[in-house]
């Protein structure tokens, strides 16, 4: 049963309005004032939130912001009952994350109303799309439909990309993001010595291009190339900007699918950087260890350039070819007869990784 937190402060409408609730089929839960609602929140873990906006101890306002820090509760819809009619009010409350809110008096329907229609929104954002091309059309006709974005583009085909093809190419103008169904991409910027430093490495699930459509200079900041032969998918950037400044709940669906694992490589970034040479290179090792594409089918080693190793790496092809070699008479690993990599001995890798 999908349970409803009440909050208001007026004993009259908290009953009139839970008894509505309850004869809808709703579970209630009362508080009767704010910092009674924030607890109960944390510890009912509602479906949704209704809370008045005047009130003793705590106000609405102050509710939002108090669950919002909660990453147990800052998801939870919420929605404002207020008799205060001035925009400015709606406004503020809205600013601060709230889903709707209701003026009172209102009507039995006009509550269920807006119940049913912040539940059905939010069961959107907890479906899970998978990371294909069956997947990124479904959330496309998801959104087309159930928000009525018509003006999105309609099925997304794969185009085919060939070993060392480009896919964009640095100073371009940025005007597709580009979603890898099979293959692998290589994303890199070339320094005005003309040297080359590998950004990233893209397979199967993930995005190439977002952070590039964000830029203000409207082109591409770095080359994509083609590793492995590639099918991506091209999602025009009319499309990119609707779903991301539209609507909020589409736009934090959207975010999530396509930010990949920019928070993880934030904190790997901060990571090497305090990192010495041979820790750097376990770390990098151990992180091309669970990429797939990059594995030599007939014995798992790590297929990569010394020259994109090195650029992972932040340091001279030189310098990481000698490294490999200490790892290699250290038995860490091996070498294959394509140049492969092949680890030997993770547990030490992952000893060095942390502790040099």
């Amino acid at each position: 049963m999908t349970k409803i937190l009440l909050i208001e402060d007026n004993q009259d409408v908290r009953e009139n309005t839970a008894e509505i609730l309850e004869l809808a089929n709703y579970e209630v839960v009362k508080a009767e004032d704010g910092k009674k609602g924030v607890e109960l929140a944390k510890l009912s873990k509602p479906d949704i939130i209704i809370c008045d906006i005047m009130m003793p101890e705590l106000n609405g306002y102050d509710v939002l912001l108090h669950l919002s820090k909660d990453k147990t509760t800052a998801s939870t819809p919420f929605i404002f009952l207020t008799a205060k009619t001035e925009k400015i009010d709606v406004r503020k409350g809205m600013n601060l994350g709230a889903d709707d809110y209701l003026t009172k008096p209102f009507e039995e329907s006009e509550l269920l109303d807006a119940i049913a229609s912040r539940l059905h929104k939010h069961s959107f954002l907890k479906k899970e799309f998978s990371k294909d091309i069956e997947g990124i059309n479904q959330f496309f006709n998801d959104v087309s439909i159930q928000r009525g974005m018509e003006s999105l583009s309609e099925d997304r085909k794969c185009l085919t990309f060939h070993k060392k093809e480009f896919v964009f190419m640095e100073g371009d103008t940025a005007h597709t993001l580009y979603f890898i169904q099979k293959g692998a991409i290589k994303t890199y910027k070339t320094t005005e010595s003309g040297k080359s430093l590998v950004t990233g490495l893209f397979g199967p699930g993930q995005f190439v291009g977002q952070l590039s459509l964000l830029s203000n200079k409207g082109t591409y900041k770095d080359t994509a190339t083609v590793l492995e032969q590639a099918e991506v998918i091209k999602i025009p950037k009319a499309d990119f900007t609707t779903l991301l400044f539209g609507d909020k709940l589409i736009s934090t669906k959207f975010i999530t699918m396509i930010s990949n694992d920019l928070i993880d490589l934030q904190e790997k970034l901060v990571s090497m950087a305090f990192s010495t040479v041979r820790q750097r290179l376990a770390k990098v090792l151990l992180d091309l260890s669970k990429n797939e594409i990059l594995h030599n089918s007939k014995n798992q080693g790590i297929s990569i350039s010394r020259e994109d190793l090195a650029s992972l790496m932040g340091t001279a092809t030189e310098t990481a070819i000698r490294m490999l070699t200490d790892f290699k008479d250290e038995a860490l690993l091996s070498i294959g007869t394509h140049r492969e990599i092949i680890i030997e001995d993770k547990k030490s890798l992952k000893d060095i990784a942390l502790f040099g």
